[in-house]
């Protein structure tokens, strides 16, 4: 038999996944042609409505609406099942009607009797006040949350690819993850766009059951009296209790449903369920509790009103404001700090020297959550892509973030430590998002305004419940964990240098050694040894090259190292074969290359003294500050255009010039005439020094 079935088509094998959908709305139309006896409404009936209280109880779990994609499906399944049984029903009543209330099945004549009393007149009251609570109030408000957040989710989608893209250039996220997030934003649009043609399901549901309801009354009585013979009142009790238990049998269900719709597209997404946020946050302020059981408590004196009730509840609330207030206190209590016992006569020894971490983070009290796993803290997955991703770009792997708490630290602030020195300082705030103005934004938001701590960017301290707002309004929004990831990233690439040690030089050699042994054994320690290489690499970083290609820069020492041990002139040499991958480091793939070149008197000067000077060269000083400053504003002019400021010399000079510049100018880049690859065109664009 398994034989047999493999060899049909792919499309003909039998497979209940496939198969059920398409039964399932077979089913349901056919419901609405066949004749289904009474024991089979109530079965479906009932039915309809667990399922009705499953989609309801699945929705208050819910963490957030994605979890749910299957909704606007459910939905209209579940009006087509309504609407099929109204039809079957009606059937049944108009046919079986005059032998008795219980000729449509045991649910609709416990619904008339048992909820309206087996009073018709009860029963259309009761009827009308539920349908209008589903139509007017509970379908119309969620039909219209869900237009407003598909159309604020559809403006919101740019600002939030924007944001995945940056994660994914500064290393936060792998592409794996921002394939995972572009995913979850496309499909947020097109839930919310479901949900906004679903409703429109629901809400046509409410009108069919009215309307079904009416000609059930009316059809009853004309059939009841005209082919029954049955007198009015009697007529007008049968058909009108049969079709008002149908009408309740239906609008029950759908009320929940609509219900249950409501509750998905209102709220906003986080990691708790709806009643976590609504113990979280309802009562979470004790203050709130005393006043309302206050105002309980007074209403319950007042002469004529039920001073049980009233006094009874304000008693629970007062006393669960005085146990959360208590709960805090303890919980705000600082602990006794561990008594150390420290033996007398102990002698101090090597193990009492602490050694200096490399790389520190210390954040205040309030920002623990962001590094404590247990508290869904993100910030130590994100600087382990940090960390790789800087290996797999700059070709080195960086010491490990030492992370500790700092008290004397502002609870909101963090300092990022090279070597236990600062190299970095901000603010953070859990729980809220950084929303940075790239220059677009369309308008303004309240909050605490500060700066981008990676690039000096203005942004402003915003509220979780702002997020898509200031997306729609062009501004790139990140949590807390990520504004201090970047601000790590920044730091540590800046300081590429001085991250590369000893030990670090050391675990490079034994990685290359595993793939070109006799390239490492040739080059350390025969012909150099460990410092010097560690001290061509760090000048290379120093000025933002990156050092993957570690087969090049060993293949030039190698080649020069026998003649030449100074690491300035080793580092020019390697500069030189490198300099197709600094160029396109800079330019990208472009063939021209626009860049900054010196006036010819002031080049002949600075030969002049690098021939004098040697690697101690010095620049007279009014010279050096009329460079200083023509530089800055060429540069300044550059950065406002969008262009990478390249100051382009003769190679005598790059390496005086690269070091005097840096530190006054450090966005400008210095390069030499044989670092220009021969395929690539120059223009000059700006001349600096023709008035010194």
């Amino acid at each position: 038999m398994n034989e047999l079935l493999a060899r049909l088509p792919a499309w003909f094998r039998p497979n209940s996944t496939m198969l059920m959908a398409p039964l399932l709305i077979i089913f349901l139309l056919s419901m609405m042609v066949l004749p289904l006896p009474p024991f089979l409404l109530d079965v479906f009936f009932s039915f309809n409505i667990a399922l009705s209280v499953v989609v309801l109880l699945t929705s208050l779990y819910t963490v957030k609406p994605l979890d749910f994609l299957a909704f606007p499906a459910v939905l209209l399944i579940s009006t087509m099942l309504r609407l099929s049984l109204n039809v079957a029903s009606t059937r049944v009543v108009l046919t079986h009607g005059h032998t008795g209330p219980d000729a449509a099945g045991k649910v609709i004549e416990s619904f008339g009797h048992f909820l309206i009393g087996g009073n018709y007149a009860v029963g259309i009251v009761v009827f009308i006040i539920l349908t209008i609570i589903n139509f007017v109030v509970v379908t119309k408000g969620a039909g219209r949350i869900a237009e407003v957040g598909a159309r604020f989710t559809l403006d919101a989608m740019p600002g939030k690819q924007m944001a995945i893209d940056a994660d994914l250039n500064a290393g936060l996220i792998g592409e794996q993850e921002a394939r995972r997030r572009r995913s979850e934003v496309a499909q947020e649009s097109e839930f919310y766009g479901a949900m906004d043609g679903a409703s429109k399901y629901v809400r046509g549901d409410a009108v069919a059951g009215i309307l079904v309801t009416i000609i059930n009354v009316v059809g009853g009585l004309v059939v009841g009296m005209v082919q029954h013979d049955m007198s009015f009142d009697a007529a007008i009790k049968n058909y009108t209790l049969l079709a008002i238990g149908d009408g309740l049998v239906a609008q029950i269900p759908s009320l929940v449903i609509s219900t249950a719709a409501g509750i998905v597209v209102s709220r906003v997404a986080s990691d708790q369920d709806i009643g976590g946020q609504l113990i979280a946050q309802l009562f979470a302020r004790p203050v709130v509790l005393y006043i309302a059981a206050g105002i309980l408590g007074g209403m319950g004196i007042i002469p004529g009103m039920p001073h049980l009730a009233f006094i009874m509840l304000a008693s629970v609330l007062a006393g669960s404001a005085w146990l959360k207030e208590r709960r805090a206190q303890e919980a705000a209590a600082p602990e006794a700090p561990p008594v150390i016992e420290t033996p007398e006569g102990e002698e101090a020894s090597w193990k009492d020297i602490v050694p200096v971490d490399t790389l520190g983070l210390e954040v205040g009290y309030r920002l623990i959550p962001l590094v404590d796993k247990a508290q869904g803290g993100e910030l130590l997955k994100r600087i382990k892509g940090i960390r790789k991703k800087f290996a797999q770009e700059i070709g080195f792997l960086p010491p490990a973030v030492h992370i500790r708490d700092n008290l004397e630290l502002k609870p909101v602030a963090y300092r990022i430590t090279l070597k236990d020195v600062e190299i970095g300082r901000s603010e953070a705030h859990f729980g809220q998002f950084l929303a940075i103005n790239p220059g677009v934004v369309s308008g303004t938001l309240p909050g605490i305004a500060t700066t981008d701590p990676a690039f000096g960017l203005p942004a402003i301290w915003i509220e979780a419940g702002l997020r898509d707002q200031a997306q729609m309004l062009g501004y790139t929004v990140v949590d807390a964990s990520t504004v201090v990831a970047t601000h790590l990233n920044h730091l540590i690439t800046q300081h590429a240098d001085q991250l590369l040690g000893r030990q670090e030089v050391q675990q490079l050699l034994d990685h290359i050694a595993t793939e070109s042994p006799k390239l490492v054994e040739e080059l350390v320690p025969k012909l150099m040894p460990v410092s010097t290489l560690q001290k061509v690499l760090q000048n290379l970083l120093s000025e933002g090259v990156h050092i993957r290609d570690m087969r090049t820069i060993m293949d030039v020492l190698s080649e020069n190292a026998a003649r030449i041990q100074d690491a300035a002139e080793l580092t020019s040499l390697v500069r030189t074969a490198l300099g197709g991958a600094i160029v396109q480091q800079i330019y990208g793939t472009v063939q021209e290359l626009p860049v900054m070149a010196l006036d010819t008197r002031l080049e002949r000067l600075l030969s002049q003294a690098v021939q004098a000077g040697g690697d101690q060269a010095a620049i007279e000083p009014g010279l050096a500050d009329s460079l200083v400053r023509q530089t800055r504003s060429v540069v300044e002019q550059l950065e406002k255009s969008g262009q990478t400021p390249v100051l382009l010399v003769s190679a005598p000079l790059r390496w005086l010039l690269s070091r005097f510049l840096r530190r006054v100018v450090p966005q400008l880049v210095v390069l030499s005439h044989p670092e220009i690859p021969e395929s690539k065109q120059i223009r000059v664009t700006n001349l600096i020094g023709g008035q010194a």
